[in-house]
């Protein structure tokens, strides 16, 4: 079996407690949690571990350093455990700043080193105090970036692809408002993210430019297991640490197409190292039937991970991997998974055990049924005819949507052969209704179901008619 080790990204605090057995029985989880502790030490914060072991309590938020410190503590403690019990991986991914923990599990850099480059970017993003918004809503990346292109603003942007029902949109708070109730108003169900910095958008570069002037180099290793980066679309080779860190902050998040790459490579596990079943749910969404494992998140994790360990023996030696796969992007971890069923769970954020909370997405509306119409005949009037009107939504449509003018075939639908998604087809069907000063053209909902420029041509030719008639 080969098994992905994913690192979460920003995720719920952990419980306290929840890391007492693994610190008691692996001596590799006691010596990383004591490196994380040094290095908080040194950096002027509290010890991390000690609630994770001692306390069974929610985190009494002492800041977003300590917040990201303790995820990564969870997370490199679960990979520890799953490597003393035999169970090895093919690729290591992070999501979002899950990316450094990965680096460090990976051996590509010390857990000191991973610890303090978390808190200079936390440290940066906190100095910007940026008033942004991070929204989860449920459709697939290419509806969520037209939703979010809607409001045409540089820093509003589609920010993660985690699942093909699943994305994030990332911008100005008053902005992101906006977009959950355009996105409410077409059904589609929509969450905001309680994140300490809301990221992933071009408003971070200043951030990025800060983190890569004052954050201090570190030492780069081979890393025993190669590290997919889903922002930059490949396997992490000899790239700076800090520059890693920085350019993720403003660049988009594909988890979506970096699990399915590595699925089609031969991964056929995939392993969270977190308490909640956070990016797991984006995998099980991404590529149903798949084997997903979330040690911490049963009742006895030990026993889980060992059985995962028998099953990898069974199935024989892992197949090699020869390719460097085209990945890209993170993702915020704390955001519930509109897969296609409608019911998933989503970690309550501050509960004091995972007791999940149940998210029910509202169905996405069911197309409008298309009006058959009896064909008509292209006329004059008005002084606009068919061959007109139809080369001035060819300019239209074109310049809009990127393509030459005469690509754009009178009979090709819109969506089903161009690719022009339903939040375009009512941005551009407005459009068309001023331009031709036709009103009642824009709520004319069957050009949006059976779209072809054709039929808009006839439509605003007949309308002119009319109008010029009265």
């Amino acid at each position: 079996m080969d098994s992905v080790f994913v690192m979460p990204g920003t995720v719920a605090a952990p419980r306290g407690g929840i890391l007492r057995d693994p610190h008691n029985r692996y001596e590799t989880v006691r010596e990383a949690l004591s490196r994380i502790d040094k290095a908080a030490r040194d950096m002027g914060l509290p010890n991390i571990s000690t609630r994770l072991i001692e306390h069974n309590d929610t985190s009494d938020r002492r800041g977003p350093e300590v917040q990201y410190l303790e995820i990564f503590a969870v997370s490199i403690a679960t990979h520890h455990m799953l490597i003393a019990e035999g169970v090895e991986p093919v690729a290591i991914v992070g999501q979002s700043i899950g990316e450094l923990w990965a680096l460090a599990a990976a051996g590509h850099l010390s857990v000191e080193d991973a610890a303090r480059l978390a808190v200079a970017r936390s440290e940066v993003l906190t100095r910007q105090s940026w008033d942004g918004k991070m929204l989860a809503v449920g459709v697939d990346g290419r509806r969520a970036e037209s939703l979010a292109g809607l409001m045409d603003h540089p820093n509003l942007v589609l920010a993660c692809e985690n699942a093909p029902r699943q994305s994030v949109i990332s911008g100005p708070r008053q902005l992101i408002e906006q977009v959950e109730r355009v996105a409410d108003t077409f059904g589609w169900p929509s969450l905001p993210l309680d994140v300490p910095h809301p990221t992933h958008t071009p408003a971070m570069a200043q951030a990025a430019r800060d983190l890569r002037a004052t954050a201090p180099r570190v030492p780069y290793g081979t890393g025993r297991w190669r590290v997919c980066s889903p922002w930059m679309g490949r396997d992490v080779g000899d790239d700076d640490p800090v520059d890693l860190v920085a350019g993720a902050l403003t660049a988009r998040v594909r988890m979506l197409h970096t699990i399915r790459e590595l699925h089609a490579a031969g991964a056929d596990a995939f392993v969270e190292c977190g308490e909640w079943a956070v990016v797991s749910k984006f995998v099980e969404a991404s590529i149903p039937g798949v084997r997903c494992v979330v040690p911490l998140s049963e009742s006895d994790p030990v026993e889980a991970v060992r059985a995962l360990a028998a099953e990898s023996a069974d199935a024989g030696p892992s197949r090699p991997y020869a390719v460097r796969v085209p990945v890209q992007a993170g993702a915020v971890a704390t955001v519930p998974v509109t897969a296609p069923p409608t019911r998933v769970t989503v970690p309550a954020p501050t509960a004091p055990a995972p007791a999940p909370v149940s998210y029910v997405a509202p169905a996405t509306p069911a197309p409008v049924a298309p009006v058959v119409e009896a064909p008509t005949t292209p006329s004059v009037s008005d002084g606009l005819n068919y061959a007109s009107v139809l080369a001035e939504l060819q300019t239209l449509y074109g310049d809009f949507l990127g393509y030459p003018p005469d690509l754009l075939g009178e009979d090709d639908g819109l969506e089903s052969e161009l690719g022009v998604e339903s939040l375009k087809q009512v941005v551009l069907l407005g459009r068309v209704s001023d331009q031709f000063d036709l009103p009642d053209l824009r709520s004319n909902s069957s050009l949006l179901s059976v779209g072809t420029l054709r039929r808009i041509a006839e439509s605003v030719v007949a309308g002119r008619a009319e109008a010029a008639g009265r």
